[in-house]
């Protein structure tokens, strides 16, 4: 399961010129999933996104978490990120899964920032949407499932 985690101050996602799902301050969460992906992935990476630090403290350190500043949420989901450009022009998005693997798991992570989040908006799954956001930062993340369970390096 992929994520890009971007950190903003307003965010919204409009289908056929209606908002449809938004949040304030908090993320905007464009969610990919995977062909293998599983629950276990999505609660892995619900951890992921729910403990980072990188709300600004009173210093101005990003040393805060999105439960610290009761942030709002806004998950769209975007098989896109699973797209392979490695050979010619025309990208391939054989590992993004197929709807009846990736709305499953999209509601389960949505339920999961629900049951711990005051705001989750929505995009809706499949539909042609129009994202908007105020990146606050700006911040910035990528998170997929599979290096969060490498050993990595420390600096």
């Amino acid at each position: 399961m992929r994520a890009l985690l971007q950190r903003v101050t307003h965010a919204q996602v409009e289908v056929d010129g209606e908002v449809v799902g938004s949040c304030e301050r908090g993320y905007l969460i464009l969610l990919g999933v995977a062909t293998t992906d599983t629950e276990a992935e999505a609660n892995k990476l619900w951890a992921k996104v729910s403990g980072l630090r990188v709300f600004d403290d009173e210093a101005g350190k990003m040393n805060l978490s999105l439960k610290d500043v009761d942030g709002e949420v806004l998950v769209v989901s975007q098989f896109t990120l699973y797209a392979n450009a490695r050979r010619g022009m025309r990208p391939a998005f054989v590992d993004a899964a197929r709807p009846e693997v990736a709305v499953p798991l999209y509601e389960h992570f949505c339920e999961l920032a629900e049951a711990d989040v005051r705001h989750v908006g929505r995009g809706i799954f499949g539909a042609n949407m129009q994202v908007s956001l105020v990146n606050d930062g700006p911040v910035t993340i990528w998170l997929d499932t599979d290096e969060l369970s490498r050993p990595g390096r420390h600096h």
